[in-house]
C-alpha cells in the first residue's frame, strides 16, 4: 500500500483494482503504473494516484490554455504553417525537445521500458509548461507581430498534437478527448480517433543540438539563480 505495507484484507488496506479504477479514474491509474519502475515495489493508494493525476493535469492545463486563446484569435492549424527556420529560438528549442521525446517513445516502447519514456514525458511537460508557455504568453496575449503570434500558436499545437499521440497507449481516454479538440475540431476528414492515427515518426522531426546545449546552460543558470534567491 502507499505506506509500504503488504496489502491484506485482514489489515483493511487491500485495494481491488477495478474498484480503485472506478473511483479514481482509469487514466490516472494507467499513468501511475506506466511511470513506475518495475524493478521496485509499487506503493499503491489514493495519494500516489492523486500525484499521477497532478502530473498529467499540467499537460491538460497547457492544452486548455491553447484552446482558450486559439478560439479567441481564430487560429486554424490547417492553414499554411510558418517554416520552423523562421520561428524564434524559443519555438525551435521546444520543437527540438519534442524531437527527442519522439525518439524516446520509439526506443522505450520497443524496449518495454515505458517508465523511462514517462520520465522523459514529465521532463518535456515541465519544459513546455514552465519554460516555453510562460515565456510565450505575451506573444499570444498582446502581440502586434501576427507572424510571431501564429508561430507561437503553431508550435504549441504541434507539441500538444504530437504528445497526445505519443501518450495515447498510456492514457487512452483523456488523449482521445484532447485529439477531438485539437484535430477533429479543425479537420473533420482526420481519422475519427487518436487510436486510428499514425504514430509520430522519428524522421519527421529534427532537433537543433547546438540550440539544445545552449538552452540547457541557460536553464541551469536560471535554476541556480532561483536556488540562491530562495536560500537568501
Amino acid at each position: 500500500d502507499q505506506h509500504g505495507e503488504e496489502m491484506h484484507k485482514s489489515k483493511g488496506n487491500a485495494s481491488e483494482f477495478n474498484q480503485a479504477a472506478s473511483e479514481q479514474g482509469a487514466d490516472p491509474m494507467r499513468w501511475l503504473y506506466a511511470s513506475h519502475n518495475p524493478d521496485h515495489d509499487l506503493w499503491f493508494g489514493v495519494d500516489p494516484i492523486h500525484q499521477a493525476r497532478r502530473e498529467f493535469l499540467v499537460l491538460w492545463n497547457v492544452h486548455q490554455f491553447f484552446l482558450t486563446y486559439a478560439r479567441i484569435d481564430g487560429f486554424d492549424p490547417t492553414e499554411s504553417e510558418p517554416p520552423v527556420s523562421e520561428r524564434s529560438d524559443l519555438d525551435r528549442w521546444i520543437l527540438s525537445r519534442l524531437a527527442e521525446l519522439v525518439e524516446s517513445a520509439h526506443r522505450n516502447y520497443a524496449g518495454f521500458s515505458v517508465h523511462l519514456f514517462m520520465r522523459d514525458v514529465l521532463s518535456f511537460i515541465d519544459g513546455l509548461s514552465r519554460w516555453y508557455l510562460r515565456r510565450s504568453r505575451r506573444r499570444i496575449w498582446k502581440n502586434e507581430d501576427e507572424a510571431d503570434k501564429r508561430a507561437a500558436y503553431q508550435t504549441l499545437w504541434e507539441c500538444l498534437s504530437t504528445v497526445t499521440r505519443l501518450l495515447a497507449p498510456v492514457v487512452p481516454f483523456v488523449t482521445e478527448e484532447m485529439y477531438q479538440q485539437l484535430e477533429r475540431a479543425y479537420d473533420d476528414s482526420a481519422p475519427v480517433s487518436v487510436h486510428l492515427t499514425d504514430f509520430p515518426r522519428v524522421e519527421d522531426f529534427t532537433d537543433d543540438g547546438a540550440l539544445l546545449e545552449t538552452m540547457s546552460a541557460v536553464l541551469a543558470i536560471v535554476e541556480q539563480g532561483h536556488a540562491a534567491r530562495n536560500k537568501a
